[in-house]
């Protein structure tokens, strides 16, 4: 072969071979997503959004764009769906396809798509039904649990009443409190309120749910590689991890010691079994580094959002006294002072439950809830979205839609009454995140929420420091969660 023609050769294979990346980067960019504001290069739409507030940027730019449209955060396309139809139709009426989970820096760098909540495909399956199951076994739903969660209620009323109606602040608390229950199944054990490695454990939590959900957090879920070079607060979210981290991995080799396949006592035996059954499984997902990370997302699943939820509670209920009045009737009426609240009584407290419901309603704890990817190239509306691509669901603008409320943005307990002011559901109420990957604990924070509340009002009278119309129920910071605002109130017997 001459040179002419080796070289002709070599041009034509180099082609063939451009032809070739070429047409399977066609494959991966196939699609067809919707429109919306132009971005930068690097910075994507950076400056159309305020990392203080990015679900009320989100929200602003779909007056222009419309409920489904795509915003790039850096160089990743996302979609985003405001309002209750475009979530549903997508998360509910399309669950399969949109339960993916989609790109999440700040927890993935300490996950590594290890356990429940930051897994996808066929791994996120598996566990969750291992999770479900385990979790139903030692309670979960049942009366069992409703009587740990009874005792625990108790204990904080012990402790509340300690305060002798002098001001405090009820964070600590509160988390201890509901920490307990989820300790309880996952550990097998409650934690002493004064446990120094207990205390240090949620001090981390409370921290990090901050820091996630300040400027700090949003700008790392954005700028991944960049924030790791930067110096800032948003480092001690990891180190805070690694905390955590070591905290559960001692707890399991405390469960190593003394496990009996036979009997076991809590989640964590009932994961190490599994593990030792699929050891020989090199497919099996059951290993240690899962454990942990599954452990953590119970754990800080189980704490934060309930917690939060509380203290909210307190403020708008001090915000709003007269609904805090109709509340204490309700419950003189139904449950008295001689016994402890139930889930039974919930049927007959119509306006509690809608007070209740409200509240969570009013300040979607997850505003954005968590991202989602579709797990296939996925016709949507008029759009193809390319399996893989990002997916936002606006909880707030679902919670806060006109369609779906009588007075969406104000505190209404009439969103959840009908005209007989009987409880009244409502499709639209996602606080825990719709479609395949609806909290694991959703049954479980709303038997808390409803007891631990009506333990306390049955006990307490919430009394604010400030005048009622000076009490600010503006998040402390939104990010990942809204945060409440410090505050220390006084508890007064009734």
């Amino acid at each position: 072969m001459d040179v002419d023609a080796a070289l002709t050769v070599a041009l034509l294979l180099a082609c063939l071979s451009f032809l070739a990346l070429y047409l399977k980067g066609s494959r991966k960019k196939k699609g067809k997503l919707p429109p919306g504001p132009a971005p930068l290069p690097f910075v994507g739409n950076l400056f159309q959004l305020d990392p203080k507030e990015m679900h009320r940027s989100l929200e602003k730019l779909s007056k222009r764009y419309g409920p489904v449209y795509t915003i790039h955060l850096g160089s990743l396309p996302c979609v985003v769906l405001c309002g209750y139809q475009a979530v549903k139709e997508a998360l509910i009426d399309q669950a399969d396809d949109f339960s993916d989970r989609g790109d999440f820096p700040v927890f993935y760098r300490f996950t590594k798509g290890n356990g429940i909540a930051f897994s996808s495909g066929e791994k996120w399956k598996v566990l969750r039904r291992f999770a479900l199951q385990t979790l139903k076994n030692f309670g979960m739903g049942k009366r069992s649990i409703e009587v740990r969660i009874q005792e625990e209620a108790q204990c904080l009323v012990q402790e509340f009443r300690k305060t002798g109606g002098a001001p405090f602040n009820p964070i600590n608390l509160v988390c201890r409190a509901v920490s307990n229950v989820i300790c309880a199944v996952v550990f097998g054990r409650r934690f002493d309120y004064e446990d120094v490695a207990f205390l240090t454990l949620l001090d981390h939590f409370n921290e990090n749910f901050k820091l996630m959900s300040s400027s700090w957090g949003e700008l790392y879920n954005i700028f991944p590689r960049l924030m790791d070079i930067l110096p800032g607060p948003h480092h001690q979210i990891f180190r805070n991890f690694e905390k955590l981290r070591q905290f559960i991995a001692e707890r399991i080799r405390w469960h190593q010691k003394d496990l009996d396949p036979d009997a076991p006592r809590d989640f964590i035996d009932c994961f190490l079994i599994r593990m030792e059954q699929e050891k020989q499984d090199p497919l099996s997902h059951f290993h240690t580094e899962t454990l942990v990370m599954t452990t953590h997302n119970l754990f800080f699943g189980g704490t934060e959002t309930t917690s939060t939820t509380i203290r909210f509670s307190f403020l708008i209920l001090m915000k709003y006294p007269e609904v805090a009045a109709k509340v204490h009737q309700e419950i003189d009426r139904v449950i008295g002072s001689d016994r402890a609240p139930c889930l039974a009584d919930r049927k007959f407290m119509p306006y509690t439950d809608a007070v209740l419901y409200e509240i969570q309603r009013f300040i979607t704890i997850l505003p954005m809830g968590l991202p989602r990817a579709v797990t296939r190239d996925t016709p949507f509306r008029d759009f193809l979205l390319p399996k893989g691509t990002n997916v936002i669901p606006l909880l707030n603008s679902v919670h806060q839609d006109p369609a779906q409320f009588k007075d969406p943005t104000s505190f209404n307990p009439a969103n959840f009454l009908d005209e007989n002011n009987s409880f009244r559901s409502n499709d639209a109420f996602m606080p825990f995140a719709p479609g395949k990957r609806i909290c694991l604990g959703a049954g479980l924070a709303r038997m808390e929420i409803f007891l631990f509340l009506t333990t306390i009002l049955q006990h307490f009278t919430l009394q604010p420091l400030v005048a009622p119309t000076e009490i600010d129920l503006t998040p402390q910071c939104t990010g990942l969660g809204n945060v409440p605002r410090l505050f220390e109130f006084r508890l007064l017997p009734r």
